[in-house]
């Protein structure tokens, strides 16, 4: 190993700097940590497992790969915080392992791993950091960065060569610790919901901003896994009659140095070190192990109520960002072996806008990722996983492959075909944008969806094409494959952009309070305020909003495909405007549970529920095929037709022709479907008019062989939608629908 004077002198710069601690300077010295010696133990599992030793006595087995490494120390640590140092001296095709008696659950730990100091070859070892466990169950700590948790000399003055000079300063007192955790949870008593895709209805929530308000939950449980699974928080989801929630990310992460320095925190958590520890801030019960059996409580609870977990997952990079980043784990066992560096290994590919990429073709980071996957399903429940920038990890060696090994691994996994699957089906590098692209067991997040649905309701979309794909499942993206309309996660907004009610209120981001100065967030968020920016007390344009978000939820709900609702759009929640909320965990960020007291936003989330509630009821609306647009049953008609407002199915011409209103009629009698017995699947027949006109339109219902009569069953004209409108109109006459509207008839 080169010393910080030498790694100067390598990169050509003069003078000196003693980088070393304050009491090294001095001559005062520390206590020497204590040393123990392990047993040989086991190069598997990786991570700690606790059980008895060779001679019964009970401790614990840890292993750890680092191929590159010359030499990794186990470090334990006691109530105290003093160290004893264990040497790892077994090495079984590049996993280092020791058994080591009398180690119990509960007991912290961590690695040094020592190694050549070489960053022009991508070798970044550095034994004076102690590093996180890529296979720790638990993690007691926070992640703070101050200055000893790098590598490098992180305020050398030439920054364009600090990564180079190597910090000798411990950072163990600054750093959390992994936690020896054993839990024989059988599962005995659990019940997976198993909803088929198809069925799902996807709500995404914040463990901790759904809760940290709920005057129903405890306060000492809010903003907790405890707390999300409290009656009070359940209760909300099952009479919203949502299938599955979809977790922003779990997994032990890291703040940002950029806003700890801001005073700020990484709220969302896409900044993942620990991908197996439930992430220790959202445990009511504390940090010292104890996350665990309360996130497995937390999920039983949900399935208890019908209800599936989906688990928003961060495997395309990590929280230790690039060479300026911080050395937490990954980067200090073994940089070259887990991370994507480009041709100047000191660089990291960035493909995430991260700071690095997981090196996911390396076969052993394609271990940690399968393994740790395997880990929530079999060990904490969990019913499936949203892969951010999920093109990453589809990455061979540099262009999206749908062949790459990640995608092959998970497709003959026998347990991991087997659950939900969803891909964010693009990164920021070159090809990144793969909607459309993934295999058949896989599910995506249809941001064409999103885009269309927005460009028609604030009377953007030049003509009727894309609307007409996006409301009858996507099959311009997903049929020609093999796959199912179930395919396509339809939404409206995400986590990542405005809230529904933000979406109607605001043209412009208003991200203030990041304190980025504005160039953070999207530019390009198809929004309309309806009149004026941000809030208002013009009560016309208040009715304006109230009325696009109930057309905006029911377009969502009434689409073929799987909708997915972000927590708190059907209570009316706003962000203030901020598109790029993911540094605010306060009220900007948290839901407001005293919304639904005002009539307005009551109404909004019944018609929700209402509509969840059709869905459930009428397979039509939930199709397991895509329409063929020919007749299936003996009535002759198709299982799907489109209508112009004069009541005439739609020409070719009349798709490229500028238009704000369109019928679409659903054929209950021409669903390819059987039942469990064998019989064909029957239902309603509906007509759906969405008219995002400023004006009054003149609507032709169109008459026999289509109907008869038809009864309205959803009206977004009207505020309350507690029961069904219940008006009777004659086929073939005219009706007259308000501006900006949404009309379900149900066929009689």
């Amino acid at each position: 190993m080169t010393s910080a004077a030498e790694q100067r002198a390598a990169a050509g710069e003069g003078g000196g700097r003693d980088t070393r601690p304050a009491a090294a300077r001095s001559g005062v010295r520390r206590p020497a940590p204590l040393t123990a010696t392990a047993l040989p133990g086991a190069p598997a599992p990786l991570g700690a497992c606790f059980g008895p030793g060779p001679d019964g006595t009970a401790g614990t087995n840890f292993a750890l790969w680092a191929a590159g490494a010359e030499a990794v120390t186990l470090c334990l640590f006691d109530d105290d915080g003093r160290e004893t140092r264990v040497p790892l001296t077994e090495l079984t095709q590049e996993i280092w392992h020791g058994f080591v008696p009398g180690v119990r659950p509960g007991l912290r730990y961590g690695y040094r791993v020592a190694g050549r100091w070489d960053p022009w070859t991508g070798a970044r070892w550095n034994p004076a950091k102690l590093l996180l466990d890529p296979y720790a169950r638990a993690v007691d700590g926070e992640f703070t960065l101050p200055a000893e948790v790098y590598g490098h000399v992180r305020d050398w003055p030439e920054q364009h060569v600090a990564d180079t000079v190597r910090d000798d300063r411990d950072s163990a007192p600054f750093v959390p610790k992994g936690v020896v955790v054993h839990d024989d949870d059988d599962w005995a008593d659990d019940r997976p919901p198993r909803t088929p895709w198809a069925d799902s209805v996807v709500y995404e929530l914040h463990v901790r901003g759904f809760t940290k308000r709920h005057p129903g939950v405890p306060e000492e449980l809010r903003g907790t896994y405890a707390g999300l699974a409290h009656p009070a928080a359940v209760e909300h989801l099952v009479t919203l009659g949502v299938t599955a929630v979809e977790l922003l990310p779990v997994h032990q992460f890291a703040h940002e140095d950029h806003l700890l320095g801001r005073g700020l925190r990484n709220y969302w958590g896409y900044n993942s070190i620990g991908y197996f520890a439930p992430h220790a801030a959202y445990a009511a019960a504390g940090p010292a192990g104890s996350q665990v059996g309360e996130f497995k409580r937390m999920v039983r609870a949900l399935h208890a109520a019908g209800i599936e977990v989906i688990l928003d997952v961060v495997y395309n990079h990590t929280a230790e960002a690039g060479e300026l980043g911080p050395t937490l784990s990954l980067k200090g066992i073994d940089n070259r072996g887990y991370y994507r560096l480009q041709d100047d290994a000191r660089r990291y590919a960035d493909y995430t806008g991260c700071g690095n990429t997981l090196h996911v073709v390396q076969p052993q980071v394609l271990r940690l990722i399968t393994d740790s996957l395997r880990y929530w399903v079999t060990e904490m429940g969990v019913d499936g996983f949203r892969f951010d920038l999920a093109a990453a990890l589809a990455r061979s060696a540099h262009d999206v492959d749908m062949l790459a090994p990640f995608l092959a691994v998970l497709a003959q996994d026998p347990v991991l075909r087997r659950v939900k699957l969803v891909a964010e089906p693009w990164d920021v590098g070159p090809g990144g944008y793969q909607v459309g692209a993934f295999p058949p067991q896989w599910t995506e997040w249809n941001d064409r969806y999103r885009d269309a649905v927005r460009d028609f309701w604030r009377g953007a979309l030049p003509d009727l094409r894309d609307l007409g794909y996006r409301l009858s499942g996507s099959s311009d993206l997903y049929d020609r494959s093999g796959r199912r309309p179930y395919a396509s996660v339809n939404f409206v907004t995400a986590h990542d952009g405005f809230t529904l009610r933000d979406l109607v209120s605001y043209e412009r981001k208003h991200n203030e309070a990041n304190g980025e100065q504005g160039r953070d967030g999207s530019d390009d968020n198809r929004s309309w305020n309806c009149g004026a920016e941000g809030e208002t007390d013009d009560e016309r344009i208040r009715a304006l909003r109230r009325r696009q978000l109930r057309n905006l939820l029911s377009t969502l709900l009434l689409s073929t495909g799987v909708p997915m609702l972000v927590a708190g759009d059907e209570l009316g929640r706003t962000q203030r405007g901020n598109n790029n909320a993911y540094c605010q965990d306060n009220e900007v960020g948290w839901l407001d549970w005293s919304l639904p007291a005002e009539p307005g936003w009551r109404a909004l989330s019944e018609l929700t529920s209402r509509l969840i509630a059709l869905r459930r009821r009428h397979p039509v609306l939930r199709r397991r095929a895509f329409f063929s647009g020919q007749a299936h049953s003996a009535d002759g008609l198709r299982d799907l037709a489109w209508f112009t407002a004069r009541g005439e199915e739609m020409t070719e011409a009349d798709w490229y022709a500028p238009a704000s209103a369109l019928g679409m009629y659903l054929s209950g009698r021409g669903i390819p479907d059987r039942d469990e017995r064998g019989a064909p699947v029957l239902d309603d027949s509906f007509l759906t008019v969405l008219h995002a006109g400023d004006r009054p339109a003149r609507f032709v219902l169109p008459g026999p062989p289509w109907a008869e009569r038809y009864e309205v069953v959803v009206d977004t004209t009207r505020e309350d939608q507690a029961t069904a409108p219940g008006t009777v109109h004659r086929a073939g006459t005219a009706i007259t629908v308000p501006e900006r509207a949404v009309l379900l008839l149900r066929v009689r």
